[in-house]
């Protein structure tokens, strides 16, 4: 379950090539594209400029470099020719990357246009609840005071957390253990040590937490039809603390 320090710096540089996809998405116009030229421009960055790979394609039957996930869809997203953003429109883009057979995941919610206050509210919240988990991190804290701290954030300030979908253990596998719960009780769950690596991905909603599945077999929406937020880095636990392995230029004063 942990790593050795040499699979760490092989973490940490495709976590830094994930950082540089997300830099290039932050140039795009988003408003008047579709979903789909989103994900073309994240695969041909990843596969021609980065010489990488983008670990999604292919995984579980999945065809496509990214998820994009829009307005009510919380999670899974599946990418469109025909889903064209939006200003007002808040959309999630959801990207692994393998690069030297070690994978890193990341995702990040972007406003696109001219958003209302309360939907800008929402991803201001998640991303801070993000972050509350993630400086919840280090060696002999345990599973749950990482949840409890994403949870306890979001109700105060009244979302619910969605509890169908969690973050988890990553390495040459997407899907290692841990379960990284968004909610829980402190001093509860799994005890961390120093390498351990794992995602942090609260999603947010702003009504109820339940979600169903749409007929794609993919799509995953609030039942309520309100809005739902997410961001996620990839993380490991360091001897004094926790290194973020996808941070992204912009957030160097944050970490």
């Amino acid at each position: 379950m942990t790593k050795r320090p040499e699979e760490i710096a092989l973490l940490a540089e495709s976590g830094r090539l994930l950082a540089a996809v997300f830099s290039h998405l932050d140039t795009l116009p988003l408003i008047g594209m579709s979903t789909m030229e989103v994900n073309d421009r994240v695969e041909r960055m990843i596969v021609d400029t980065l010489r990488a790979r983008p670990a999604s394609k292919g995984q579980y039957g999945y065809a496509y470099a990214l998820n994009a996930s829009r307005n009510q869809v919380v999670c899974h997203g599946v990418p469109s020719h025909d889903e064209l953003l939006q200003s007002g429109d808040i959309v999630n883009f959801d990207i692994t990357l393998e690069k030297n057979g070690y994978i890193a995941d990341s995702s990040k919610t972007y406003l696109v246009g001219q958003v209302a206050t309360p939907a800008k509210r929402l991803v201001q919240v998640t991303y801070e609840a993000m972050w509350k988990g993630i400086k919840a991190v280090r060696p002999g804290a345990r599973l749950g005071d990482v949840g409890h701290a994403i949870e306890r954030h979001a109700r105060r300030h009244g979302y619910s957390v969605v509890r169908e979908y969690c973050g988890h253990g990553i390495g040459r596998e997407m899907h290692e253990p841990p379960q990284v719960l968004h909610w829980g009780k402190p001093q509860t769950g799994l005890m961390l040590r120093e390498g351990m690596v794992f995602t942090i991905e609260p999603m947010l909603n702003q009504g109820r937490h339940a979600v169903r599945t749409e007929d794609d077999g993919w799509t995953v929406v609030t039942c309520d039809g309100q809005l739902s937020a997410q961001f996620e880095h990839t993380v490991a636990v360091t001897r004094h603390g926790v290194r973020v392995l996808t941070l992204r230029p912009e957030e160097k004063m944050i970490a």
